[in-house]
């Protein structure tokens, strides 16, 4: 299973780069099978670049996962304190093999139920 994940364009260029090897989240899947993630740049980009195999998904206390995650979050101490502001525990996802796409697709071309693109995540298919 796949999930399409919005993620802001400067974060994604991070991850093309190799800079970002873990995506943050305050929640992540109910669903145990997602092993891949499908990546969409959010606007102004608006496209869906590529995908990444699901390393692995950690959960800890804030400060935990800042501290084990840090080198490779692509993101300034501030942002990461900034975005789980109030939260006791936090995700990262961790990349492994992000393939870019050659030509970047709208959503319609990628899947032509997706109308728009998920605040957070959506579930697709394989």
């Amino acid at each position: 299973m796949k999930a399409l994940l919005s993620i802001k364009p400067e974060f994604v260029e991070e991850i093309i780069e190799g800079r970002k090897k873990f995506e943050y989240r305050k929640k992540v899947f109910k669903r145990s099978d997602v092993s891949s993630i499908v990546v969409y740049a959010t606007k102004p980009y608006g496209k869906v670049v590529g995908e990444f195999e699901i390393a692995d998904i950690i959960e800890e206390s804030i400060d935990q996962l800042w501290d084990n995650t840090k080198r490779f979050s692509g993101i300034t101490e501030e942002f990461f304190y900034d975005y789980f502001k109030d939260k006791e525990s936090g995700f990262a996802i961790k990349i492994e093999k992000f393939i870019r796409y050659e030509k970047p697709l709208e959503l319609s071309e990628f899947d032509s139920s997706i109308r728009v693109a998920p605040q957070s995540f959506c579930y697709i298919g394989d």
